[in-house]
């Protein structure tokens, strides 16, 4: 081996080895986001009155992050995540006066372990994208949006989540953090306006901080 090609083999070796090492003094993060929930309207199936959708507000949205490194070199790292998200007031509105068939607000809880893979994890900018899978809770005002006793119950489900986004680190172990995240999650629970739908995509857009320690 040419002495070139052994400088650069040490080199990265080394970086490697150096990576490995301030990474033991930061394997944990913790931190929270902020953000809007984008939900998509879905049709009422054969209803026979004026506006015959579910039209979904933009909740606001927050969640709460812990994530541990499980892998560090120069150019990716593994990271063990877990995302606990809240949703707490999405109004609802469809039917009419005379038709109540929706409730005027509903309640998203959401809890996703997850993988979250980043790229040039040492550096100031880092790109990462999350996949996972995990448990939703979904419950609902009493009361239809037109009048009426809200006939829907709570609803639990399975969650598949994925997400992709950035972290930039602005001051010592303090990092911004900006992206989306899909929550796949079941859907609530309507009696009076099935839209033939058993699940439903969240789309959280977020910003936030955290802190390694």
């Amino acid at each position: 081996m040419s002495a070139k090609r052994s400088s650069v083999a040490l080199l990265f070796v080394f970086m490697t080895l150096a990576a490995a090492a301030v990474a033991q003094d930061e394997k944990n993060e913790l931190g929270g986001t902020l953000g809007r929930t984008f939900i998509s309207d879905q049709g009422i199936q054969n209803a026979n009155y004026f506006d015959p959708i579910v039209h979904t507000g933009k909740g606001l949205t927050f969640t709460a992050e812990y994530g541990r490194r499980l892998w560090v070199a120069p150019i990716y790292s593994i990271s063990a995540e877990a995302v606990a998200m809240v949703n707490y007031d999405v109004d609802v509105n469809a039917g009419e006066y005379g038709h109540s068939v929706v409730p005027t607000d509903y309640r998203e809880f959401f809890v996703t372990p997850a993988a979250r893979f980043n790229l040039f994890p040492t550096t100031a900018v880092s790109p990462w994208v999350s996949i996972g899978a995990g448990f939703g809770h979904i419950s609902q005002g009493d009361e239809l949006v037109y009048g009426g006793k809200n006939p829907g119950q709570s609803t639990n489900s399975a969650v598949i989540e994925a997400g992709l986004g950035l972290d930039v680190r602005v001051w010592k172990r303090l990092s911004i953090r900006a992206g989306v995240r899909d929550f796949w999650s079941g859907v609530p629970d309507f009696p009076l306006a099935p839209t033939g739908k058993t699940r439903q995509h969240n789309y959280y857009v977020f910003g936030g901080a955290f802190w390694r320690f």
